[in-house]
C-alpha cells in the first residue's frame, strides 16, 4: 500500500508560541476536480475520475477480503492526504492528473513521485496500477464530508471524539481532526492547523538520534538568534522525565510570527515538538490556536 513518506511553560510559552517550516496546505492547480461530483461509467480520463472525496483503497488481490482502512482523501484543489485509519498516520500529496494516469507528489517534504494508471472506471469503483505494478483498488465512499474526515474515527466508528495519532517510536498524542491535518514521514510528523488563524501554525515532531534533547534544543536557540531564551521542567506526559524549552516571542510591530520548541531525551536520541505560529492582533482567534496547541502537547503520552 502506498503510503509514502509538542502546563507549566505550555500553558504559557507554548501557547504564545509553537514549529519550523512552511505548510499552506495549497495544491497544484494542474487537476480540476468538481464538487462532490459522483463518477459515473465512462470513457477513462482520471481528470474526472478522482473527483473530491475520499476513497477507500486495498489491492486488488484481496478485493475478496480487503482491509478496509487506507484512504486517499482529495480535497478537490489537486491535493490530497493518504491516511492509515489502523495507525492512525497520514501523507500529503499533490497530484497531476493525466488522460490515463495521475502523477502523485507524495509528502510536504522530499516528495516521492509515483504514476497511478487507471486500466477500469464503473460507478465508484477505480482500478489501476502504480509505477511497480501494484495493483490498487479505489472506492469512493459516498456521504463522507472531506473537511472533516479522520481515518481513526471513520475505521473505528468513533464520531467528535478527539483522534489519537500513535507513533511508531512509541509515543501518541490526541488532536482534533475538524482542525488539524496530520502528515507523517519517517522520523517526522507535522500537525498542521487548518481552521481560522493568522499564517501558517504548525506543530513538528521530530526523532533524532544525532543529539540528546538539551543539546537539540540549544542548537535550535542559535539558529534563532540572541533573543532565543530558554527554561527546562517536566517534559508533558511524565513524571520525572527532563523536558527542555526554548522559544522566540513575536517581535513587538512584526508579523506576529514565533516560535517554541520543548525536547526530551527519548531512547538513543531525542523526541522534539516545535511549534511555528503566527498571532494576528485578534485574540480570540490566536486564543483558540494557542489552546488548541496545548492541549495536544499536554495529551502526550508514551508507552514506556
Amino acid at each position: 500500500m502506498k503510503m509514502g513518506i509538542m502546563k507549566k511553560v505550555l500553558a504559557t510559552t507554548f501557547a504564545t508560541a509553537l514549529v519550523i517550516g512552511t505548510f499552506s496546505g495549497c495544491g497544484k492547480e494542474t487537476a480540476s476536480i468538481a464538487d462532490d461530483a459522483t463518477p459515473t461509467s465512462s470513457a477513462i480520463d482520471a481528470k474526472t475520475v478522482f473527483t473530491k472525496g475520499v476513497y477507500v483503497t486495498y489491492p486488488e488481490a484481496e478485493k475478496d477480503d480487503p482491509d478496509l482502512t487506507q484512504f486517499y482523501v482529495f480535497f478537490g484543489d489537486g491535493s490530497g492526504s493518504i491516511e492509515d485509519g489502523a495507525n492512525g498516520t497520514a501523507n500529503y500529496f499533490e497530484y497531476e492528473a493525466g488522460e490515463d494516469t495521475i502523477e502523485f507528489h507524495i509528502g510536504s517534504i522530499d516528495s516521492v513521485v509515483d504514476t497511478f494508471t487507471v486500466t477500469y472506471f464503473e460507478d465508484y469503483l477505480i482500478k489501476g496500477h502504480f509505477s511497480d505494478g501494484e495493483e490498487l483498488v479505489f472506492e469512493h465512499l459516498t456521504g463522507v464530508d472531506v473537511d472533516t474526515f479522520n481515518a481513526v474515527n471513520y475505521v473505528n466508528g468513533i464520531f467528535g471524539d478527539p483522534s489519537v495519532y500513535t507513533d511508531a517510536n512509541g509515543w501518541s498524542i490526541k488532536y482534533d481532526a475538524s482542525c488539524i491535518t496530520v502528515n507523517q514521514g519517517g522520523p517526522v510528523t507535522t500537525f498542521v492547523y487548518t481552521g481560522d488563524c493568522a499564517g501558517t501554525n504548525m506543530i513538528t515532531a521530530t526523532y533524532t538520534v544525532d543529539n540528546d534533547a538539551e543539546g537539540a534544543v540549544k542548537e535550535l536557540g542559535e539558529q534563532w538568534g540572541e533573543k532565543a531564551t530558554y527554561s527546562e521542567g517536566t517534559f508533558p506526559g511524565t513524571e520525572d522525565v527532563k523536558g527542555y524549552w526554548v522559544s522566540v516571542g513575536p517581535e513587538e510591530g512584526g508579523s506576529g510570527a514565533y516560535v517554541t520548541a520543548i525536547a526530551r531525551d527519548y531512547m538513543d536520541g531525542a523526541l522534539i515538538f516545535e511549534l511555528d505560529g503566527h498571532n494576528g492582533g485578534d485574540e480570540a482567534m490566536d486564543n483558540q490556536v494557542a489552546g488548541v496547541f496545548s492541549d495536544m502537547i499536554n495529551s502526550v503520552e508514551f508507552a514506556n
